[in-house]
């Protein structure tokens, strides 16, 4: 354990090691009695979405019954119950369930202002992360921990275990890339919890000027009546970072099941390609094609949904690949690794290459959501080469191996090394 940081967490207990099933680990919500005493009789601002549950409740709804006064509800990409589209822009509203209002962080501004956090004690922080890079919700979770940080609200983090925590891979982003899709220099898979995710931009200094002074001073200061804690961190119990954990609430519209979420790291990489990557069916990047593909490969018809009103190809016939299967043989699939076998067969099969990545109307590569999806321009330009996995992985290695020695340090769980 990094002793700067020991001073932030609940501890409790690990539990059980390899192949938990789900049901014997509790996410840090489900706590309720180490976390409860700490938000009782102060007013809480709560940042969540529809994985933020305990049990069958949605945490809003649970800490209401405790007695924990909540005066606002902050909504990420998707709002706060999960069903707007992937980029939507969502705005304020009060709801309905409840009567509390809801201020978007996914519209017209991404971090709180002084205003909405005014009649506020304590902030709270729980959202399911699926451990990808581009899963926006690490972005939502730097902006919130900066303006905690910035106007001096105490922060809790309640942790949640890491479908794809098994592994590191990918390359590291090149800050020149930096934007909402990745925000720090990390591999797109980067085997981390969110909360020891939060402790390594906060112990790496990766906030902004005044969140980092903030977060140095929290380091030695003192708690009292008005401030219970800076900030805290509520494990998980049960998970280690070699347990088997599938979602009880699909993370967001465009992953619905557990296949879909193995298979987000490396599939992902099509939304910056003309080709469809299953938005608009049942099986959002488990298969992906476009019309321009020979017709005796799998065949799906991609139409609007719920969370994918509008995407690539609708209506139209695509051709391509089925990577679906039962949660096993999905995991089989990926090898607990980024597969790049499947962006290099459909870029070579492909029979119009130079229009095969989407190019921005600037011209400029670093504005391109391929290489924003990739954190650098190397990846394109290496798949366009001819060049073979084996070779694109070689190149990740001297970042891809820095990375692993800065996660040990933040890491809470035992890991799979």
């Amino acid at each position: 354990m990094h002793k700067i940081l020991a001073f932030l967490i609940f501890m409790g207990a690990l539990g059980a090691h390899a192949q938990n099933p789900s049901d014997k680990i509790m996410a840090g919500a489900d706590r309720i009695p180490v976390y409860l005493p700490l938000l009782k009789g102060y007013s809480v601002g709560i940042f969540a979405n529809q994985t933020s549950m305990v049990g069958q409740t949605h945490l809003v709804d649970t800490l209401r019954k405790l007695g924990v006064n909540i005066k606002v509800i902050f909504g990420p990409e998707h709002g706060f119950r999960g069903t707007a589209d992937a980029g939507e822009k969502v705005g304020n509203y009060t709801d309905p369930q409840t009567g509390i209002p809801v201020v978007s962080l996914y519209g017209g501004k991404r971090k709180p202002t002084p205003e909405d956090v005014k009649d506020v004690d304590l902030l709270l922080f729980d959202i399911q992360d699926v451990g990808v890079r581009f899963y926006t919700f690490i972005s939502s979770l730097q902006d919130f921990m900066e303006a905690a940080f910035e106007l001096g609200k105490p922060l809790m983090v309640l942790d949640r275990p890491n479908p794809n925590g098994h592994y590191v891979d990918g390359p590291v982003l090149d800050l020149k890339y930096k934007s909402f899709v990745g925000m720090q220099p990390v591999p797109v898979v980067y085997g981390m919890t969110i909360a020891e995710y939060a402790m390594m931009i906060a112990g790496e200094k990766w906030l902004n000027e005044k969140a980092n002074a903030r977060y140095d001073y929290y380091r030695t200061a003192q708690n009292s009546v008005d401030t219970p804690f800076h900030f805290q961190i509520i494990k998980c119990a049960g998970y280690t970072h070699k347990s088997r954990y599938e979602l009880p609430v699909r993370p967001s519209p465009n992953l619905p099941d557990i296949q879909s979420v193995y298979l987000y790291p490396s599939t992902c990489f099509f939304e910056g390609t003309v080709l469809s990557e299953g938005r608009g069916t049942s099986r959002p990047f488990q298969v992906f094609g476009h019309p321009k593909y020979p017709e005796n490969l799998y065949s799906f018809t991609p139409q609007p949904n719920e969370g994918a009103k509008k995407s690539k190809w609708y209506g139209e016939i695509c051709y391509g690949w089925d990577l679906g299967g039962t949660p096993e043989e999905v995991l089989k699939k990926t090898g607990s690794q980024l597969q790049l076998k499947w962006l290099i067969d459909a870029y070579q099969l492909f029979p119009d290459k130079e229009n095969f990545f989407i190019v921005p109307k600037s011209g400029k590569l670093e504005q391109s959501f391929f290489n924003k999806l990739a954190g650098n321009n190397d990846l394109w330009q290496q798949i366009k080469a001819g060049k073979s996995a084996e070779e694109i992985r070689k190149s990740w290695e001297p970042q891809l191996n820095n990375f692993k020695q800065i996660r040990k340090k933040y890491l809470l769980y035992e890991d799979v090394e």
